[in-house]
């Protein structure tokens, strides 16, 4: 799963409470959306975590996800989600906003669970779990895109736009999500397994998680909370 990942943080940032305290940005929910791939990828370059290509292991993709305790744990996800919670309580945030953060990046874990083959553990070693979902392509690519375009327009219900670029920054992001969803789908994989994968698939990847946290501090810029009463 990729932009499926994305639900949670719009959810996050429509739900949040007005007071000022309480407020998740976009941007920063896009970051916790994604933290445990952006710990996995930044641990794959530094040589701590590996991975593989192989071909077949799942219909959608190739990826053999084989060596990933310190963040695709039950275990290491929620450590990171303590960890996000704990910075933004100390960057000023309410513990309204805080265990929303915390929620949002364990989301991940939750819902790789679905779409993984078993190679996420509980606490780096086995039982590998995964249900499977990426061996069911007619399943898991509109429930992907129904997750991630629902929470995208829950989201852009609860706000209104404060500039005149705030819906291009919004069609902007919309746009470029499908783009790198379809280039996720697409790629194909390659002739033969690969271990190890090359490096420059660790900086593509958080290249593009880069892109999109970009996009969406750019939204949360320019859109305001409705008010509710």
């Amino acid at each position: 799963m990729f932009i499926g990942h994305y639900a949670p943080a719009f959810l996050a940032a429509a739900v949040a409470p007005r007071r000022a305290q309480n407020r998740v940005g976009l941007g920063s929910m896009f970051i916790a959306a994604q933290l445990i791939d952006i710990v996995f990828f930044t641990l794959f370059l530094a040589g701590v975590e590996h991975m593989g290509m192989r071909p077949g292991a799942t219909v959608m993709n190739a990826m053999d996800l084989y060596d990933m305790p310190w963040d695709h744990s039950l275990t290491g996800a929620a450590c990171w989600a303590a960890g996000f919670a704990l910075v933004l309580r100390l960057t000023g945030r309410g513990w309204g906003a805080a265990l929303l953060g915390a929620a949002v990046v364990l989301s991940h874990w939750l819902l790789d669970l679905i779409v993984h083959r078993p190679d996420l553990t509980l606490a780096g070693g086995p039982p590998r779990l995964g249900l499977g979902l990426w061996n069911y392509p007619m399943i898991e690519i509109p429930l992907e895109l129904a997750l991630a375009y629902g929470a995208l327009g829950l989201y852009a219900a609860r706000t209104r736009p404060s500039g005149a670029a705030s819906r291009w920054l919004l069609l902007g992001l919309a746009v470029v999500m499908a783009l790198l969803q379809a280039i996720n789908w697409l790629t194909p994989p390659p002739p033969a397994p690969v271990y190890p994968v090359p490096s420059a698939a660790g900086i593509t990847a958080l290249g593009a998680y880069a892109i999109m946290a970009a996009l969406a501090f750019g939204v949360a810029a320019t859109r305001v909370p409705l008010s509710r009463h």
